[in-house]
């Protein structure tokens, strides 16, 4: 896993309620982009916001984006080749072509 978190390229984006949407993310969604260019490009393909005890399927591929619009909850990227990754709120990771995300889960915790 520390060579998945190796591989990640976090920086912070911050949303409030009242804010327009972050790269096509509305508060409160945490949204997939195909590449970082679909995320600099602020055009999602998928997006969830309700909070599961267990992860929800998302069609495996290399170079997801993903951004967490979240103020207080976290979310825990599944990788197909096992383990998983947490994204802090109000942030956002796009993942090398080694990591394939499979699944994911909104947690109302605020921290990793």
């Amino acid at each position: 896993m520390s060579a998945a978190v190796a591989a990640m390229s976090v920086t912070g984006a911050s949303t409030a309620h009242a804010e327009s949407p972050t790269q096509g993310c509305p508060y409160p969604y945490v949204c997939f982009y195909v590449d970082n260019n679909a995320l600099l490009a602020g055009t999602p393909i998928s997006k969830y916001k309700d909070v599961t005890s267990a992860y929800q399927a998302v069609t495996p591929r290399p170079h997801y984006g993903v951004l967490n619009t979240r103020n207080d909850d976290v979310v825990y990227l599944r990788l197909q080749s096992g383990g998983s990754i947490c994204l802090p709120p109000n942030n956002q990771t796009v993942f090398a072509n080694a990591y394939v995300v499979n699944g994911i889960k909104i947690s109302s915790s605020s921290t990793c």
